[in-house]
């Protein structure tokens, strides 16, 4: 599973680990991304999305509706 939210476009992001002698590490930081299961009632029928949590809260904020079909405009969901 691609760690992506299909509502942000949020990725995985690179950086640096740097230790107390300054020595840089490369890592990873992952975002917080589940799958959630949710009923589009303007569709009539149940998608299963990967969230992040600002993904959340947007839905919260705006509707899933909406969230979805913007979404699908940037082309991080192809459902």
């Amino acid at each position: 599973m691609a760690r992506i939210c299909e509502i942000t476009g949020k990725r995985m992001m690179t950086g640096n680990n740097v230790s107390h002698s300054e020595t840089k590490r490369r890592r990873r930081f992952n975002p917080n991304v589940h799958k959630k299961n949710f009923y589009l009632k303007e569709e009539d029928k149940k998608i299963v999305l990967s969230v992040s949590k600002e993904g959340l809260r947007l839905i919260d904020k705006h509707g899933l509706y909406q969230c979805v079909k913007d979404a699908r405009k940037k082309g991080y969901l192809d459902r």
